[in-house]
């Protein structure tokens, strides 16, 4: 799955996998699927995105100096990928790290997307360990972790829109420039 989003973005999205029917079938992360509903609205109401979310990847939707990927590039039976998966994927998230030249935040939407970036960032684990809403830094980047934006965790009420809301503010925060 490719990523989605500029060049030159300051925040970078990190999601766990494709969905199988959302952005497998549409060809865009988070595109057509509950998780997606819930990351597209909050982005527009922090101006990280314009345009119009309509569930397909043709909708004119636009990221606003963000982009979003995935710790793992490929459908993961039953959406839990399995280590090698995640260590073998992890090259391909720490190459789209370095893509990035403005690049000064990501948001972690989960473990498995915070511990991939943790690593592909050269951090320890131990030293940068998983919570929602917390933030750390790795050499130049601040690392802000959620909870994943899942109808599984919403529906439990693990995570609300409130809370999403809270840490993408801070993750737009991060990655903005200090003045």
């Amino acid at each position: 799955m490719p990523a989605f989003g500029a060049a030159n973005a300051r925040l970078l999205i990190v999601g766990l996998a494709p969905g199988l029917h959302g952005a497998n079938r549409t060809g865009r992360p988070f595109t057509g699927d509950y998780a997606g509903d819930l990351l597209y609205e909050t982005l527009l109401r922090h101006n990280l995105a314009r345009g119009e979310y309509r569930k397909a990847a043709d909708d004119g939707l636009e990221l606003v100096d963000c982009a979003i990927g995935n710790a793992v590039r490929c459908v993961p039976p039953k959406n839990k990928p399995l280590p090698a998966e995640i260590n073998t994927c992890r090259q391909f998230l720490a190459a789209h790290i370095a893509s990035l030249p403005r690049l000064r935040a990501i948001l972690a939407l989960g473990k498995v997307a915070h511990d991939s970036a943790v690593r592909a960032l050269g951090g320890k684990l131990a030293a940068h360990p998983f919570g929602h809403g917390a933030r750390t830094r790795i050499g130049e980047i601040s690392l802000v972790s959620s909870y994943h934006c899942s109808r599984y965790n919403t529906n439990t009420g693990v995570l609300t829109a409130e809370m999403f809301d809270a840490v993408v503010k801070e993750a737009r925060l991060a990655a903005t420039p200090q003045l």
